[in-house]
């Protein structure tokens, strides 16, 4: 798609991003980014650096994809940051955006507008609060995240709605599930109204393998650091009631179309067989 950013390359605000996982930072850029100092995240060995939304609209755009009939995935061209889609979910009632991405162009926004605008904005964990700011300014609507995550907003918006306890419950039976696990308040969207029987939009926490065979379900990805087996199995008793069929993940290959309910319990029976039960 053609970059036409003008309208944000004009605005100063748009400055203090990491250039490793795409944070902005509403007040002056720290010495580090308190996400990636985070032991889920990494400072890679060159140290911290830091860009402008004006040095990205000169390099990047935004390319969508379409993996169902009514859900477009959304992916920075050239990869950036921690290089995540963000998932549009056209529903009638309104439309979702599921997980963020650090930058916005004016294409994007005319794309999205020709399909019905935003209702909403809801994000999995912080790792992908990213440019939410600019998003949610950018179609008026409501960004959804749990409070137990409160302390990672680093680009506060009026516009933030912190929920609490199991789910946040939006509309055509859409709901943002609450697990926990890799984030204290990572989440999940259930979709029951795409695909053939519903879908989850799993951000990364349930992890899609390559193989899209297994799914993984860990504390820090990057680092390697597991989560009890307790929790694992908690996570399971959240997320097995939910029906449905295809599974859509933080990444490019992360695509499960159909069986990925099977897949989901075959891999929580492998976690029992290696771990026990906790």
């Amino acid at each position: 798609m053609k970059n036409n950013s003008t309208h944000y390359v004009e605005n100063p605000d748009w400055n203090n991003i990491c250039l490793v996982c795409g944070t902005r930072y509403q007040d002056a850029m720290p010495e580090s980014c308190a996400i990636c100092n985070d032991e889920r995240q990494y400072v890679p060995p060159t140290g911290q650096k830091w860009t402008s939304y004006v040095a990205m609209s000169r390099a990047n755009t935004i390319r969508i994809g379409n993996p169902l009939p009514d859900v477009y995935d959304l992916r920075i061209s050239p990869a950036f940051g921690i290089g995540q889609l963000a998932h549009l979910v056209v529903s009638p009632g309104g439309n979702l955006l599921w997980d963020c991405i650090p930058f916005i162009d004016e294409a994007t926004i005319a794309f999205i507008r020709s399909k019905g605008g935003l209702r909403g904005i809801a994000i999995s964990h912080p790792h992908y609060y990213s440019l939410m700011k600019a998003w949610a300014d950018a179609f008026e609507c409501p960004v959804y995240l749990h409070q137990a995550d409160k302390q990672w907003v680093l680009d506060g918006s009026d516009r933030v709605r912190f929920f609490e306890g199991a789910k946040q419950v939006l509309w055509d039976g859409m709901e943002i599930v609450h697990t926990g696990g890799h984030f204290a308040g990572s989440t999940i969207l259930h979709a029951p109204q795409t695909g053939k029987e519903g879908s989850v939009f799993a951000g990364d926490t349930l992890q899609i393998a390559p193989s899209r065979q297994f799914i993984s379900i860990m504390y820090s990805y990057p680092n390697v650091i597991p989560l009890p087996v307790s929790k694992i199995l908690s996570i399971a008793g959240i997320v097995n009631p939910l029906a449905f069929d295809s599974m859509y993940g933080a990444f490019e290959w992360q695509k499960i179309h159909t069986g990925a309910k099977e897949i989901f319990t075959r891999t929580i029976a492998r976690y029992e067989e290696i771990y026990g039960h906790g």
